[in-house]
């Protein structure tokens, strides 16, 4: 926290990592034995969330739907980020800022929707199609993710993003689950043609659901 505020106070860049090591009070050698890099120190926990959902993955239920294990584990994703919501704040203003940690943070949401398709792949093995269903419902997932973390952010930590990421969740169900594999009873919901990419898919997701929360 206290390296937040510095970088807060007089901007990432003219930060040095000495001016860190004195604020917080430790010597050079420990501080890069815990941080190899000043972008670490703004997101010093990416790693171990990563290893959190991949083992919280592994042990999930082979009964319970893909979808449903993949969402779950979302959501828990996002309560990291509501746990300690001045960070959550501040990270996110200095990513807003500094070009070089939004491409980090880039690459941090990578890795999760990686981990979420390599899951979606093992549950849809066999099925036609498992691999691109795989990966359009990772993607549908992380932009349900990402649209609520990011209203969540930018009201300043007011909105409910809990009950809003349930209902996007529902949202990507009902609009893909179905084709991908029985998740979902509901009618589904046509958004994109067949041929779509990903990442195609997952603006389309992540505009409807704009759309939605504006009505």
């Amino acid at each position: 926290m206290a390296a937040l505020d510095l970088f807060a106070a007089q901007g990432y860049e003219a930060t040095t990592v000495e001016e860190i090591v004195d604020v917080v009070g430790v010597g050079r050698r420990t501080f890069f034995r815990y941080f190899p890099s000043k972008e670490a120190v703004v997101f010093p926990d990416h790693r171990e969330r990563v290893t959190e959902v991949v083992e919280l993955l592994e042990a999930a239920d082979e009964t319970e739907a893909p979808l449903a294990a993949v969402g779950r584990t979302a959501e828990l994703v996002l309560e990291m980020y509501l746990a300690e919501p001045e960070i959550s704040l501040k990270r996110f203003e200095l990513t807003r800022q500094v070009p070089s940690l939004r491409d980090t943070e880039i690459a941090s949401i990578d890795r999760y929707q990686r981990v979420f398709a390599r899951y979606l792949r093992h549950r849809y093995a066999g099925q036609a199609d498992g691999e691109l269903r795989a990966a359009v419902a990772a993607s549908a997932v992380v932009a349900a993710h990402n649209h609520v973390l990011r209203e969540w952010l930018r009201s300043g930590g007011v909105t409910d993003a809990r009950t809003e990421l349930r209902q996007a969740l529902r949202f990507v169900t009902d609009t893909v689950g179905t084709a991908a594999g029985s998740d979902s009873e509901h009618v589904v919901v046509s958004v994109v043609r067949t041929e779509a990419s990903p990442a195609t898919v997952s603006s389309r997701i992540e505009g409807v659901l704009r759309e939605l929360s504006d009505e």
